[in-house]
């Protein structure tokens, strides 16, 4: 067992094989952040207690796991949060049937209440049995007989138990003659801050990405394009962001890359959304049509089975990857595009217009279809993040699928699924695996709904309306034939005046959002997380899948549409108060919260400091944010603001921090490192 950094171990089982998410990794281990990080809790889990077996398919791995043992993480889970007794199939799919693992971003890595985390170094379609089976006579002392059913049915037949016994964790990796695993000890949060500080650290996006997203309809063209970026000026709707759909492609399905008709002044329209402080954001698949400019240089370097009659790029070799990244660079980047939206990646099983090469695909590179299909969108952001790099350019952009190691990617994952409770769920559990998700609106049953789905985005790391579907905004017409038709709502004045509430609350607070980032970058604690992460011991919070941490203080708590105007908010121990009234509440309890359909509950610590900006109608490279401070309770508070571009990578040597403390007794007191703020104005 080799030790990489304090609190993580390497253990090489048989032999590897070559093609894992560390051979593609392209950032550094934070070490000397890592050892800030204390161990707090012994790990259970020794390279004793591991063992290991070759079978016919594959490898098998087990450990031992405790009868109270929590599991947390495998990637970017919608229909599951603790995983514990629960079996977890990671296959990249778009379209997951069940509570099976199955998800547009597997991550092949673990948390455990038992002092530990383990991160599997595979693109297999893994599977992990957590404690759901017992070895061969490990049962045999039981005796137990004439047992009381108290109910036949299937529900409480195969309703989930803890076992009585000690069980195991199962990990069968198929195909593989060995397998590299790293082991991460500490609690809940040390063991997810490790895990992210070994994948190079959190991303820091652009402070113009931490702003409103709005995607446009599929079908506009460049005066569609024009007349929405001056409805929302005019109605001061904030916004930063406008996404490009299909259409502008002269051939989407598969793509060309090219212009199409709908677009026929690009540069003077990428300028002209620019003079009105927009960025604009170009959605994509990396299926190759052979009209693609690059389309005859491409081929040796592709697998040997076409999705949609296009190519699928082996970017795991140098040819393909300099091809798609000097393209894109000359074509898009040095144009003014802030960034991409990658689509279809993510296999589909279910979809009959089926996207997903086969695993059998064969890659220049040797890689087989079932690693490239786990590895194909981590590929991609690092290829697109390598020309903002060289440009000294940040973007943020989207992807729809991911993997392990991606934490310092500027990625956020999105899904063509509608569910907004999973939606909800997978807010709180990206988290524990280096991922960002945006729970972005893309469909509502009608206003209310809306309004419900869009608190959700607003307290999220991506804040994106995505009306691909409709020409007009949702808040004018939610009902899809109807917006097609261009028949206005009769209450689309009262959604858009709260629609611009909600994007204005979003903008206030962006400092706020910016400075977690930066944290997550320093220290590995992500900026959005789940209640356990920072109440480990804390057992009413392990099962708490619907509230999640918005940065250091704020506990947010959705209600989706359906669930009325009133839900259950579990508070952990200590003094909790109202984000919005300031009232109140003593925490350690499960209470029944009231919340009007345009009113979110959002609570905050005691001691809690939240610097708000007055809100601005988009990020500009001089704007200066105007700041006020709203203080929570008596406690002690502290809150590191940090200042730098907001837009390069020269905030890496080149950041300001602005230090705001208050004590009991005392006024509240604001102090600049290294020289005077220019981008916050406090009044």
């Amino acid at each position: 067992m080799q030790q990489i950094a304090k609190g993580i171990w390497k253990i090489v089982l048989g032999e590897p094989e070559e093609f894992t998410p560390e051979h593609f990794r392209q950032f550094s281990v934070r070490t000397e952040a890592i050892e800030q990080i204390p161990v707090s809790r012994e790990c259970r889990v020794s390279e004793e207690k591991i063992h290991w077996r070759k079978t016919k398919r594959g490898i098998t791995v087990t450990l031992p796991m405790e009868t109270q043992e929590d599991i947390y993480g495998f990637g970017l889970q919608l229909q599951g949060f603790n995983q514990a007794g629960r079996r977890r199939y990671l296959k990249v799919n778009s379209d997951p049937a069940a509570n099976t693992g199955e998800s547009h971003a597997p991550v092949p890595f673990y948390i455990s209440s038992a002092g530990y985390g383990l991160f599997v170094n595979t693109f297999r379609y893994t599977t992990f049995l957590c404690g759901t089976n017992s070895e061969r006579g490990q049962s045999s002392g039981m005796t137990a007989e004439n047992e009381i059913h108290e109910e036949f049915s299937e529900a409480a037949i195969y309703a989930l138990k803890r076992a009585k016994e000690e069980r195991k964790i199962i990990i069968d990796i198929p195909a593989a003659e060995g397998v590299e695993l790293y082991l991460f000890e500490g609690n809940i949060p040390e063991v997810v801050q490790r895990y992210n500080l070994f994948s190079g650290g959190g991303c820091v996006p652009p402070m113009w990405g931490l702003g409103m997203w709005y995607r446009i309809y599929g079908g506009s063209d460049e005066k569609a394009l024009e007349k929405l970026a001056e409805q929302f000026r005019e109605e001061k709707l904030p916004m930063d962001v406008l996404g490009l759909e299909p259409g502008w492609h002269s051939h989407s399905y598969s793509c060309t890359y090219k212009w199409s008709y709908l677009f026929p002044h690009p540069e003077e329209m990428i300028e002209k959304m620019s003079q009105q402080g927009y960025k604009l954001n170009l959605w994509e698949h990396l299926y190759v049509y052979p009209k693609a400019p690059f389309y005859k240089e491409l081929v040796p370097y592709s697998g040997d089975y076409e999705v949609w009659n296009g190519l699928v790029p082996d970017f795991a070799t140098k040819g393909a990857s300099e091809l798609f990244e000097n393209y894109h660079r000359d074509t898009f980047v040095k144009k003014g595009i802030a960034g991409f939206k990658l689509d279809e990646c993510d296999n589909s099983d279910y979809n009959p217009s089926n996207w997903a090469f086969p695993d059998s695909t064969e890659f220049p590179s040797g890689m087989d279809g079932e690693q490239m299909h786990q590895a194909i969108g981590t590929l991609y952001q690092n290829l697109i993040y390598r020309i903002y790099r060289k440009e000294n350019r940040r973007t943020y952009s989207q992807v729809r699928s991911s993997g392990a190691l991606a934490a310092p990617l500027p990625f956020v994952l999105y899904s063509d699924l509608y569910d907004h409770k999973q939606f909800i769920r997978g807010v709180v559990n990206s988290g524990f695996s280096g991922l960002l998700w945006c729970p972005e609106v893309r469909d509502c049953a009608n206003g209310d709904d809306l309004l419900r789905r869009l608190q959700t985005v607003v307290f999220s790391s991506h804040s994106l309306i995505n009306s691909w579907r409709i020409p007009s905004p949702p808040w004018k017409q939610t009902d899809i034939e109807k917006n097609l038709a261009g028949e206005p709502m009769d209450t689309a004045d009262y959604y858009t005046a709260e629609c611009r509430k909600l994007f204005e609350l979003r903008m206030s607070l962006l400092p706020y959002l910016y400075s977690a980032f930066v944290e997550y970058s320093h220290s590995g604690k992500p900026p959005i997380r789940a209640l356990v992460m920072d109440y480990p011991e804390d057992m009413a919070a392990r099962m708490v899948d619907d509230e999640y941490l918005f940065g250091e203080s704020m506990l947010v708590c959705p209600l989706t549409y359906e669930e009325g105007t009133s839900r259950k908010v579990y508070l952990p121990q200590g003094r909790w108060y109202n984000f919005f009234t300031g009232m109140a509440v003593e925490g350690g309890r499960t209470m029944e919260t009231e919340a009007a359909y345009n009113e979110i509950p959002v609570f905050v610590k005691d001691g809690a400091i939240i610097p708000l900006a007055k809100p601005v109608m988009h990020v500009d490279k001089d704007t200066v944010f105007e700041m006020t401070v709203k203080i929570f309770g008596e406690a002690d508070g502290r809150f590191v603001l940090y200042e730098d571009d907001f837009a390069t990578f020269d905030f890496e040597e080149k950041q300001k921090r602005i230090i705001i403390e208050k004590h009991p007794g005392s006024k509240l007191t604001i102090q600049t490192e290294a020289g005077d703020t220019s981008r916050y104005r406090f009044i």
